[in-house]
């Protein structure tokens, strides 16, 4: 599986700028959909789209953030090998800790932060979440040879959807399991309040796995080529395997293509997977991506977009509450000095307004993004900064 051929030192700081780059990439790009749902409101897009009414701007702006979660949770898995180096006892504390953080990071920070609203009457069981458990689950899950929790991945991802058919009615004493872990549903805490289980658990534990799996690619005795290689061939994989299930309306997607009254309306039909939970034709089509991405930025690592990306990806945490408070900001300024001018929101009137506000905030953010960065590196005698 390794080379006893050991690379050059800067091969080692090229694995992990890439790394750091793709991770800054989605987190940029989920900034675009969160500005959607802050600025946009007025057209909110359901799960999943609707072809036949959505605009093609909209739809596809949409589809591109889709590769924000699959892409942040496998490298979420890929970070933990690398930061136990083998010992896996380390990584299991580790990856325990940070994921009891994140899920209280999801109920007391990330939720109020899109609700604005103390005591909350709902809780939004998102990504920070999901990804808390996915990481309870791997610190069990990574005891096992790394044949076997492949094997798990790929079963969860790929076989998730066979479950699909299975639902349990409230006060079932399955419902709020099984709302956790496959079926997307509220959950009723009493009269004043629920929750929302945005992102279920069960394929999210999947791709953390695969890529916890995919880490001894990126050890130090695995020449540049080798692990490049291992990425495109499984990254294109993984692209040949959508087109080919999605081109037979095959297994792995609820909603099948069909051919519309323009080759584009076509094309977004093809396109249109279900992200909640995250279908089979979804995870090949982004893990796909996310790989092939991982290839091309680790050949790039001296290129100005790769260190500005690198930078985001240093501290996603904390760009992600950053980004999430100043946009609940920028909306409550709005809506005071410009009135509620999309019927019941606040907004602006296309989606070429909403990529402007991304562009200006991810430059605005790049800043005070970068000077956490710099703290957290500098002084790794705060045990607490490693968390964000």
């Amino acid at each position: 599986m390794t080379s006893s051929i050991s690379p050059a030192s800067s091969d080692s700081g090229r694995r992990l700028l890439a790394i750091d780059a793709l991770r800054g990439l989605v987190i940029v790009i989920m900034l675009l959909d969160h500005v959607r749902e802050t600025f946009f409101l007025h057209q909110q897009v359901g799960d999943p789209m609707d072809v036949s009414a959505t605009s093609p701007a909209l739809f596809f702006s949409r589809l591109l953030t889709h590769l924000c979660a699959p892409a942040f949770v496998f490298l979420a898995g890929l970070s933990a090998w690398l930061y136990g180096a083998g010992n896996r006892g380390a990584t299991a504390a580790f990856l325990a800790k940070r994921g009891v953080f994140l899920i209280a990071l999801e109920l007391l920070v990330v939720n109020f932060a899109w609700t604005f609203q103390f005591p909350p009457s709902v809780i939004y069981l998102q990504v920070i979440w999901v990804i808390g458990l996915s990481m309870l689950a791997l610190a069990a899950l990574l005891w096992l040879p790394r044949a076997a929790l492949a094997a798990v991945g790929l079963v969860l991802v790929a076989g998730h959807n066979a479950l699909d058919a299975v639902h349990f009615a409230a006060g079932h004493a399955m419902h709020l399991p099984w709302a956790v872990l496959h079926d997307r549903g509220w959950i009723e805490l009493g009269d004043t309040l629920r929750m929302r289980t945005s992102y279920p658990l069960l394929p999210w534990i999947g791709v953390i796995a695969l890529g916890y799996a995919a880490g001894p690619w990126f050890a130090r005795q695995v020449p540049a080529p080798t692990r490049q290689r291992r990425l495109w061939t499984t990254g294109l994989a993984a692209l040949a395997g959508f087109a080919v299930l999605r081109a037979i309306n095959g297994y792995g997607q609820a909603q099948p293509w069909a051919a519309q009254d323009e080759a584009l309306r076509t094309a977004m039909s093809f396109l249109n997977v279900t992200k909640y939970p995250p279908s089979l034709m979804f995870l090949l089509l982004t893990l796909g991506l996310s790989l092939c991405l991982l290839a091309l930025i680790e050949r790039a690592p001296s290129a100005a977009w790769t260190r500005l990306l690198s930078v985001f990806g240093a501290a996603p945490m904390f760009f992600y509450l950053l980004h999430l408070y100043v946009l609940k900001a920028l909306y409550l300024a709005g809506e005071s000095i410009w009135g509620l001018n999309q019927g019941k929101y606040f907004g602006v009137d296309s989606m070429g307004a909403v990529w402007l506000i991304a562009i200006v905030l991810a430059v605005a953010l790049y800043w005070p993004v970068r000077g956490f960065g710099r703290l957290k590196a500098a002084r790794r005698d705060i045990p607490w900064l490693k968390y964000l």
